[in-house]
Protein backbone atom coordinates (compact mmCIF):
# COMPACT_ATOMS: atom_id res chain seq x y z
CA UNK A 1 0.00 0.00 0.00
CA UNK A 2 2.67 2.30 0.63
CA UNK A 3 3.72 2.40 -2.94
CA UNK A 4 0.30 4.19 -3.37
CA UNK A 5 1.65 7.62 -1.90
CA UNK A 6 4.91 7.39 -4.13
CA UNK A 7 2.72 6.87 -6.84
CA UNK A 8 1.07 10.35 -5.76
CA UNK A 9 -2.62 7.90 -5.13
CA UNK A 10 -3.38 9.43 -1.73
CA UNK A 11 -7.13 9.07 -2.68
CA UNK A 12 -6.83 5.37 -3.49
CA UNK A 13 -4.40 5.28 -0.16
CA UNK A 14 -7.17 6.36 2.07
CA UNK A 15 -10.02 4.47 0.67
CA UNK A 16 -8.57 1.44 0.97
CA UNK A 17 -6.94 2.06 4.65
CA UNK A 18 -10.22 3.21 5.75
CA UNK A 19 -12.08 0.11 3.68
CA UNK A 20 -9.65 -2.30 5.45
CA UNK A 21 -9.93 -0.84 9.53
CA UNK A 22 -13.76 -1.04 9.20
CA UNK A 23 -13.62 -4.70 7.80
CA UNK A 24 -11.50 -5.76 10.30
CA UNK A 25 -13.38 -4.00 12.92
CA UNK A 26 -16.36 -5.99 11.88
CA UNK A 27 -14.78 -9.15 11.65
CA UNK A 28 -13.75 -9.10 15.43
CA UNK A 29 -17.27 -7.66 16.01
CA UNK A 30 -18.63 -11.02 15.06
CA UNK A 31 -16.12 -13.37 16.94
CA UNK A 32 -17.01 -11.21 20.39
CA UNK A 33 -20.78 -10.93 19.36
CA UNK A 34 -21.23 -14.73 18.62
CA UNK A 35 -18.93 -15.46 21.87
CA UNK A 36 -21.55 -13.64 23.92
CA UNK A 37 -24.72 -15.47 22.72
CA UNK A 38 -23.43 -18.43 23.49
CA UNK A 39 -22.05 -17.47 26.93
CA UNK A 40 -19.36 -15.94 26.84
CA UNK A 41 -18.76 -12.52 27.62
CA UNK A 42 -14.88 -12.53 27.61
CA UNK A 43 -14.55 -10.40 24.66
CA UNK A 44 -17.31 -8.02 26.23
CA UNK A 45 -15.29 -7.51 29.44
CA UNK A 46 -12.59 -6.76 27.06
CA UNK A 47 -14.19 -3.92 25.26
CA UNK A 48 -14.26 -5.70 22.40
CA UNK A 49 -18.11 -5.86 21.47
CA UNK A 50 -17.97 -3.08 19.11
CA UNK A 51 -17.29 -1.94 15.42
CA UNK A 52 -15.24 1.02 17.14
CA UNK A 53 -11.33 0.30 15.42
CA UNK A 54 -9.58 1.57 18.27
CA UNK A 55 -10.87 -1.42 20.23
CA UNK A 56 -10.03 -3.86 17.40
CA UNK A 57 -6.95 -2.18 15.38
CA UNK A 58 -3.57 -3.36 16.59
CA UNK A 59 -0.94 -0.58 16.13
CA UNK A 60 1.82 -2.82 14.54
CA UNK A 61 -0.31 -5.21 12.32
CA UNK A 62 -2.11 -1.87 10.65
CA UNK A 63 1.65 -0.63 10.21
CA UNK A 64 2.64 -4.26 8.79
CA UNK A 65 -0.66 -3.77 6.02
CA UNK A 66 0.65 -0.20 5.26
CA UNK A 67 4.31 -1.34 4.58
CA UNK A 68 3.92 -4.84 3.39
CA UNK A 69 0.45 -5.32 2.59
CA UNK A 70 -0.21 -7.84 5.30
CA UNK A 71 -1.41 -7.19 8.79
CA UNK A 72 -3.71 -8.21 11.50
CA UNK A 73 -6.18 -6.75 14.36
CA UNK A 74 -6.12 -7.72 17.91
CA UNK A 75 -7.83 -11.11 18.25
CA UNK A 76 -10.97 -11.29 20.23
CA UNK A 77 -9.96 -13.06 23.87
CA UNK A 78 -12.59 -16.00 24.34
CA UNK A 79 -12.59 -18.64 27.45
CA UNK A 80 -14.21 -21.82 26.06
CA UNK A 81 -14.89 -23.56 29.95
CA UNK A 82 -18.01 -20.84 29.17
CA UNK A 83 -19.61 -21.92 25.91
CA UNK A 84 -23.38 -23.53 26.55
CA UNK A 85 -22.86 -25.64 23.29
CA UNK A 86 -20.24 -28.28 22.22
CA UNK A 87 -20.38 -26.22 18.26
CA UNK A 88 -19.55 -22.34 19.83
CA UNK A 89 -16.47 -22.81 19.20
CA UNK A 90 -17.32 -23.42 15.41
CA UNK A 91 -19.71 -20.60 15.21
CA UNK A 92 -17.81 -18.12 17.34
CA UNK A 93 -14.88 -18.85 14.21
CA UNK A 94 -17.27 -18.64 11.45
CA UNK A 95 -18.34 -14.95 12.37
CA UNK A 96 -15.81 -13.09 11.32
CA UNK A 97 -15.76 -14.52 7.70
CA UNK A 98 -19.28 -14.33 7.89
CA UNK A 99 -19.68 -10.79 9.49
CA UNK A 100 -17.35 -10.01 6.46
CA UNK A 101 -19.66 -11.57 3.82
CA UNK A 102 -22.38 -9.83 5.15
CA UNK A 103 -20.61 -6.48 4.95
CA UNK A 104 -19.67 -7.46 1.51
CA UNK A 105 -22.87 -8.06 0.37
CA UNK A 106 -24.37 -4.35 2.14
CA UNK A 107 -21.77 -2.26 0.59
CA UNK A 108 -21.61 -3.86 -3.31
CA UNK A 109 -25.48 -3.82 -3.04
CA UNK A 110 -26.20 0.28 -1.65
CA UNK A 111 -23.58 1.11 -3.79
CA UNK A 112 -25.48 -0.02 -7.06
CA UNK A 113 -29.39 1.33 -5.36
CA UNK A 114 -27.72 4.51 -4.47
CA UNK A 115 -26.52 4.35 -8.17
CA UNK A 116 -30.05 3.08 -8.78
CA UNK A 117 -32.09 6.20 -7.29
CA UNK A 118 -29.29 8.68 -9.26
CA UNK A 119 -28.02 8.94 -5.57
CA UNK A 120 -24.45 8.68 -7.03
CA UNK A 121 -22.46 10.56 -9.71
CA UNK A 122 -21.12 8.10 -12.19
CA UNK A 123 -18.68 10.63 -13.47
CA UNK A 124 -17.32 10.94 -9.17
CA UNK A 125 -14.70 7.83 -8.17
CA UNK A 126 -14.92 8.46 -4.56
CA UNK A 127 -18.10 6.91 -3.87
CA UNK A 128 -17.70 4.02 -6.00
CA UNK A 129 -13.92 3.28 -4.91
CA UNK A 130 -14.86 3.06 -1.50
CA UNK A 131 -17.96 1.00 -2.39
CA UNK A 132 -15.89 -1.50 -4.50
CA UNK A 133 -12.84 -1.85 -2.17
CA UNK A 134 -15.25 -2.76 0.96
CA UNK A 135 -17.00 -4.84 -0.70
CA UNK A 136 -13.67 -6.45 -1.94
CA UNK A 137 -11.46 -6.46 1.04
CA UNK A 138 -14.62 -8.22 2.80
CA UNK A 139 -14.36 -10.97 0.80
CA UNK A 140 -10.36 -10.92 0.71
CA UNK A 141 -10.46 -11.08 4.61
CA UNK A 142 -13.35 -13.55 4.58
CA UNK A 143 -11.26 -16.39 1.99
CA UNK A 144 -7.96 -15.46 3.73
CA UNK A 145 -9.48 -16.35 7.06
CA UNK A 146 -11.28 -19.41 6.21
CA UNK A 147 -7.81 -20.82 5.45
CA UNK A 148 -7.51 -23.89 7.75
CA UNK A 149 -3.79 -22.79 8.72
CA UNK A 150 -2.35 -21.72 12.11
CA UNK A 151 -4.56 -19.48 14.25
CA UNK A 152 -6.32 -18.48 11.04
CA UNK A 153 -10.70 -18.79 11.88
CA UNK A 154 -10.51 -21.87 9.36
CA UNK A 155 -8.64 -24.35 11.76
CA UNK A 156 -11.65 -24.21 14.28
CA UNK A 157 -14.04 -24.79 11.30
CA UNK A 158 -12.28 -27.74 9.52
CA UNK A 159 -12.31 -30.23 12.27
CA UNK A 160 -16.08 -30.36 12.14
CA UNK A 161 -16.03 -30.89 8.60
CA UNK A 162 -13.65 -34.21 9.06
CA UNK A 163 -13.92 -37.54 10.08
CA UNK A 164 -12.96 -38.02 13.57
CA UNK A 165 -9.52 -39.82 13.18
CA UNK A 166 -8.40 -36.90 10.80
CA UNK A 167 -10.21 -34.33 13.01
CA UNK A 168 -8.03 -34.95 15.71
CA UNK A 169 -4.75 -35.42 14.02
CA UNK A 170 -5.01 -32.31 12.47
CA UNK A 171 -5.90 -30.20 15.31
CA UNK A 172 -2.30 -31.81 16.69
CA UNK A 173 -0.35 -31.21 13.26
CA UNK A 174 -2.00 -27.81 13.18
CA UNK A 175 -1.31 -26.90 17.05
CA UNK A 176 2.28 -27.49 16.51
CA UNK A 177 2.81 -26.35 13.23
CA UNK A 178 0.26 -24.47 11.46
CA UNK A 179 1.88 -21.43 12.46
CA UNK A 180 4.99 -21.69 10.65
CA UNK A 181 2.57 -23.34 7.76
CA UNK A 182 1.14 -20.06 7.77
CA UNK A 183 4.47 -18.11 7.40
CA UNK A 184 5.66 -20.37 5.04
CA UNK A 185 2.74 -19.13 2.78
CA UNK A 186 3.11 -15.37 3.81
CA UNK A 187 7.28 -16.02 2.52
CA UNK A 188 6.07 -17.78 -0.48
CA UNK A 189 3.95 -15.28 -1.43
CA UNK A 190 6.73 -12.74 -1.08
CA UNK A 191 9.17 -14.63 -3.26
CA UNK A 192 6.63 -14.49 -6.04
CA UNK A 193 4.43 -17.27 -5.61
CA UNK A 194 0.96 -16.45 -6.42
CA UNK A 195 -0.52 -17.39 -3.15
CA UNK A 196 -2.66 -14.37 -1.94
CA UNK A 197 -3.15 -12.95 -5.82
CA UNK A 198 -4.90 -16.07 -6.04
CA UNK A 199 -6.98 -15.90 -3.45
CA UNK A 200 -7.78 -12.21 -4.51
CA UNK A 201 -8.72 -13.54 -7.74
CA UNK A 202 -11.43 -16.28 -6.19
CA UNK A 203 -12.73 -12.81 -3.94
CA UNK A 204 -13.06 -10.71 -7.27
CA UNK A 205 -14.59 -13.93 -8.95
CA UNK A 206 -17.30 -13.73 -6.25
CA UNK A 207 -18.14 -10.08 -6.33
CA UNK A 208 -20.79 -10.17 -9.36
CA UNK A 209 -22.53 -13.19 -6.98
CA UNK A 210 -23.60 -11.18 -4.88
CA UNK A 211 -24.02 -8.49 -6.79
CA UNK A 212 -28.21 -8.36 -6.30
CA UNK A 213 -29.53 -5.36 -7.31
Amino acid sequence: MISLLSQGQWVLFIVILVALVVSLSFHEFGHAFVALRFGDDTARRAGRLTINPLAHIDPMGLLMVVFIGFGYAKPVPTDPRRFTSRYADLLVAAAGPAMNLLLAIISINAYLILLDWGWVDLSSPGPRLFFIYLAQINLLLMMFNLLPVGALDGHYILPYLLPRALSQAYRYYNGRYGNFALLALILLAFMGVPIFSTISGFSAALLPLIAWV
